[in-house]
């Protein structure tokens, strides 16, 4: 069993920055893919972005491409959201899972392990 810890959420203003970390506990994930997914009131999950397991690749949802990076230092067990530019529609608790292997990056079903979430308001 893997639990997934994530921190860093809170409440910024538009344009503003925040980093999100995940830190699992009980074991290293450094062998395997990640992502960030968000869930905004009354909507669904939705990908944010994913990292392999060397963070040698990297894949973004569109609408954060260009103001979201995504990173990962194994050294330390944990993976990274740099969020810049944060919109009001950013706005949603924010997950970080383990994926499977193989399978979509996309796709929350290839994700077995999630964490609890943090909260990531933007006001405008």
């Amino acid at each position: 069993q893997v639990e997934l810890v994530e921190s860093g959420g809170g409440l910024v203003q538009a344009g503003g920055s925040l980093r999100l970390s995940c830190a699992p506990s009980g074991r290293t994930f450094s062998d395997y893919d990640l992502g960030w997914f968000r869930q905004a009131p009354g909507k669904e999950r939705e990908f944010v972005a994913a990292i392999n397991w060397s963070g040698g690749r990297t894949y973004y949802e569109d609408s954060v491409k260009g103001r979201f990076t995504i990173s990962r230092d194994n050294a330390k067990n944990t993976m990274y959201l740099q969020m810049n530019s944060l919109k009001p529609e950013d706005t949603a608790v924010y997950y970080c899972a383990l994926k499977r292997l193989g399978g979509s990056y996309y796709s929350h079903t290839w994700y077995d392990y999630w964490g609890q979430g943090t909260r990531v308001t933007v006001s405008s």
